[in-house]
């Protein structure tokens, strides 16, 4: 296998992002560089680097013919697929700056975006999106030009009368000989405004990073040295390109070792697509990992006793094996046992995962410890890291050689870390963004004058490695004095397949409660073991019922300190998404919209509240 040193591609030989293409593409041009799945012809297909090159000609002479100046905003709203990329670095070549948005946005989300950050020209998935955003965009002066990249969805042709809107395929230039990579690779500044990268917005409207080239490649090549990545690796990309940690771990990381990337379906046809692809590196956010560990927990309920008592001593022979191999534990004969436990338990489900999985890199959230130990027992090199939007994004990471689960990992090459005031961990290095767009008193709150950055996270580092402990602005402060944190509360009654989603809450007040959105698939079941009317709204606030749900939160939070006690629980049916404005794009909850939505059923778990 050909080593990450021996086809890497330097920074200083890169210098931007168009750069490190424009050198990949000189390396290995008949090497695959992407492969999708093509609706029409209900196959695989792939692209070579040479042939990805050529369209990103094809698009760039369009862009050119646009009159777009260096400096000027090119917003992308498609999902993943090649194309996201070819639009990408056409854009680039230009000295333009790309806006990624999330393809389940809110419409009024997208459109704030467009107008704040002026985008001149924007490229979006069909017709159909386009008519969803123009309604909310109206008269609006941006975008300028809208180009519609797949007109066979939607009915493709320009929407109405507005002029902006036209097909790609009439808006592209035929493509012929003329569309090749250039002879000479652009002269541009590495430290000049790449993409501005909008947060999710969890508290007001979303605010847009500035990531120069030199911020992601940096990055992307620490990343690298954490991590070796080779150019036979096959990436599965499913975590959206919107998403600074995909864009920047499974797009330009694999570019730049020279690996292939193929792009999945959907989170629904994620299984099939595991099988056909086998890819050796997948990058996710933890409910990915937690949604197939209770899966297949929900398969063991209905497995024997003793199917149920197998699985259980796979996981902890297996656990012991990876300690043993790790050189925290010494060998034990228990160990005896695991080829048989691996051929029998382990094997079959790291097939379903493909079978040649070499690392898997969970971040974006807290991974629960349990779904990781499992997973790494059976056999899946999981490794947990931690990043923001702000540092490009990626500040730490496990290796291989040394995982420590219930840690973040180690910084990465170049990133420098220290605990302020309330154990905020305070990061510094070359991936830390220019600022925000348009937004010097967010930029002057968010780093200092010394240049270290907050992150908002409270943090310890212990034998080098990061360990986050909570989220400083969601910490609870109970009416007693008692700070309480929340999240890793949450992440563990999250656990139960029963409750979908949990807020624990309590500012000001007395004791801890908790709003729960509950399985709607369970929850008829669940019902009728209470003699409830599952279509009855009142079924919700059922005492027995309730009674239940707090002793299950009770059994979840038994490992927990003593401050971790539920003693009201408020449910409800309505799942906290998007579109309802309770959850960003990238899973995380508003808590002061939710707050609001369920202020009632709020102010009944602390009627008559006691100190």
């Amino acid at each position: 296998m050909t080593t990450w040193s021996e086809d890497l591609i330097p920074i200083d030989r890169a210098r931007t992002l168009d750069g490190l293409f424009h050198q990949r593409v000189r390396r290995s041009p008949e090497r695959v560089a992407y492969r999708w799945f093509d609706r029409s012809a209900n196959d695989w297909r792939a692209l070579t680097w040479r042939e990805t090159a050529a369209a990103v000609a094809r698009w760039r002479e369009a862009m050119a013919a646009e009159g777009l100046q260096p400096g000027d905003r090119v917003a992308i709203l498609l999902r993943n697929c090649p194309d996201w990329v070819i639009i990408d670095q056409a854009a680039l070549s230009l000295g333009l700056v790309t806006v990624p948005l999330y393809t389940d946005d809110r419409a009024d989300n997208a459109a704030y975006i467009l107008q704040d950050a002026a985008v001149k020209l924007l490229c979006i998935q069909d017709a159909n999106r386009w008519r969803r955003l123009a309604e909310v965009i109206d008269d609006d002066p941006w975008p300028q030009r809208v180009v519609i990249v797949d007109g066979r969805e939607g009915a493709g042709r320009p929407v109405g009368q507005d002029a902006r809107a036209v097909d790609a395929a009439d808006w592209l230039p035929a493509l012929d000989a003329r569309h090749a990579l250039p002879a000479e690779q652009r002269d541009g500044d590495p430290n000049a405004v790449a993409t501005i990268v909008y947060t999710s917005g969890t508290t007001g409207r979303p605010k847009g990073v500035m990531l120069s080239h030199q911020n992601i490649l940096s990055n992307a090549h620490a990343g690298i040295t954490a991590v070796d990545v080779y150019q036979e690796d096959v990436f599965l990309s499913f975590l959206p390109l919107s998403h600074t940690l995909e864009r920047t771990g499974g797009l330009f990381l694999p570019m730049m070792a020279g690996s292939e990337v193929a792009y999945a379906r959907s989170v629904t046809q994620l299984a099939d697509d595991l099988q056909r692809i086998r890819p050796t590196v997948i990058i996710a956010v933890p409910r990915v990992f937690e949604r197939v560990y209770q899966r297949i927990q929900g398969q063991l309920e209905s497995r024997s006793k003793l199917a149920r008592r197998l699985f259980a001593l796979a996981v902890d022979v297996g656990w012991l094996q990876f300690e043993v191999r790790q050189g925290r534990r010494r060998w034990h004969p228990k160990l005896l046992l695991w080829p048989l436990l691996r051929r029998k338990v382990a094997a079959p489900v790291m097939a379903r995962l493909g079978g040649r999985m070499r690392a898997a890199v969970s971040g974006g959230a807290a991974l629960p410890f349990e779904v990781g130990r499992v997973f790494i027992a059976l056999g899946l090199p999981l490794l947990q890291g931690y990043g923001l939007t702000e540092t490009s994004p990626v500040i730490s990471v496990n290796p291989l050689q040394d995982n420590r689960p219930k840690s973040v990992g180690r910084l990465l090459r170049g990133m420098r870390a220290r605990i302020g005031p309330d154990d905020e961990l305070q990061v510094m290095g070359p991936s830390i963004m220019l600022g925000y767009w348009n937004n010097h008193a967010a930029t002057a709150r968010m780093i200092g004058p010394d240049g270290w950055l907050r992150t908002g996270d409270q943090a310890r580092i212990d034998d080098g490695y990061l360990y986050i402990t909570g989220r400083i602005k969601d910490i609870l402060v109970l009416s007693n004095g008692e700070k309480v944190p929340p999240g890793d509360m949450e992440m563990a009654l999250g656990m139960d397949p029963l409750f979908e989603q949990v807020m624990v809450i309590g500012e000001g007040h007395s004791y801890l409660s908790a709003l729960a959105v509950l399985n709607a698939d369970l929850w008829p079941g669940l019902a009728r073991e209470f003699g409830l009317a599952p279509e009855d709204p009142a079924s919700l606030e059922d005492a027995t019922l309730q009674k239940e749900m707090l002793r299950r939160m009770r059994d979840a939070l038994a490992d927990f300190p003593g401050y971790a006690k539920i003693r009201r629980v408020g449910l409800t049916l309505e799942p906290w998404t998007i579109d309802n404005g309770l959850q960003t794009p990238t899973m995380k909850i508003k808590r002061n919209q939710v707050l609001e939505r369920f202020q009632d059923v709020v102010a009944r778990m602390y009627d008559g509240e006691r100190g």
